[in-house]
């Protein structure tokens, strides 16, 4: 009944055709079980299941679902084909997962009983090689939702979120990138993983351009000011309490990058938004050279850490760049 109402549950979210057909396949998907075929076969789980829903008249895509919710059964294995199928998939290894979070039974060490890493990568690999649009974190809540009201379960996302980030790490570093790299991506936690190749991709990009090692340094810096800074720093920059020109020069090297480099943002151009950052090299350089941040004068001092702040924001988009700093 739980793997049932988070199936529909993500069928929905994802727009599949009939998120009542993903409901009815998780309803079915252990039947075969109880067979002498596969008690005898345990290799035939799933695949019994979808001869059997087959010769009952059941919907071929709920068949099909109950065969493909195993997937992937180990790594490089295929993952399932449809949206329903991806939906039933997901919601057992996310009921599996959410139920053993929720009662204190996270992986420690080598010790993982239950393959709860397997089930993580698992619903990760869907989100990213189908390029599913869906947060994480939806997911999460949605088990959770269904979860929660099983006796003795407690609030286990944050936990099982973590647990999700630190999976992409690994997946990710197999693939071949440093460290640096997925910490600089990784520390904002996107939401919507399908995107982390991609950001990924965008960071390397960036290292390789000739103006990334101060861009870095100098967001690191910037970081460091910010996070000393003592109460809330102003939303808006006020150009009439600019005295020296690199102040102003900055102000506007950010006000003619920010429009393309937003919009290239949000398009999920990633690369082009970085690249457009290569411009802010000389102001930003200038700016550290001839500008005292903490002035004497609040009003001054304010400003500064204004302007740096919408600095800051516009540079950590697609990754925290300061990660990169050597």
């Amino acid at each position: 009944e739980r793997v049932r109402s988070i199936a529909g549950l993500i069928a929905f979210a994802l727009h599949a055709d009939k998120p009542e057909d993903a409901a009815r396949a998780a309803y079915l998907a252990k039947a075969d079980l109880r067979t002498q075929m596969v008690g005898e076969f345990p290799e035939l789980q799933g695949i019994m299941g979808e001869y059997y829903a087959l010769h009952d008249g059941e919907p071929k895509d709920v068949a099909l679902a109950i065969r493909e919710h195993y997937q992937p059964r180990f790594a490089g294995d295929a993952l399932p084909s449809t949206l329903i199928s991806i939906s039933v998939a997901m919601a057992d290894k996310l009921d599996t997962l959410a139920g053993m979070f929720g009662i204190g039974q996270a992986p420690t060490g080598e010790k993982d009983p239950y393959a709860l890493r397997r089930h993580a990568i698992s619903v990760l690999r869907m989100l990213i090689e189908k390029k599913l649009p869906m947060k994480l974190s939806r997911l999460v809540n949605l088990a959770y939702e269904v979860e929660r009201h099983v006796p003795g379960v407690s609030d286990f996302r944050e936990e099982l979120l973590s647990f999700f980030y630190d999976r992409v790490r690994v997946m990710f570093k197999d693939a071949g990138y440093s460290a640096q790299e997925i910490d600089a991506v990784l520390t904002l936690r996107p939401d919507i993983v399908m995107d982390i190749p991609a950001r990924l991709a965008a960071v390397r990009a960036f290292e390789a351009m000739p103006e990334s090692a101060a861009l870095a340094s100098a967001n690191k810096r910037i970081s460091n000011i910010l996070k000393k800074v003592d109460g809330e720093v102003p939303a808006e920059v006020k150009s009439e309490l600019f005295e020296d020109e690199a102040e102003k020069a900055l102000f506007d090297a950010i006000n003619a990058v920010a429009p393309s480099a937003e919009a290239d943002f949000k398009a999920g151009k990633y690369e082009e938004m970085l690249k457009a950052l290569s411009a802010l090299k000389a102001p930003v350089d200038t700016f550290f050279e001839k500008v005292m941040v903490n002035a004497e004068d609040p009003a001054l001092r304010a400003n500064r850490q204004a302007l740096l702040a919408k600095l800051h924001s516009l540079m950590n988009q697609v990754a925290e760049l300061s990660k990169l700093a050597k």
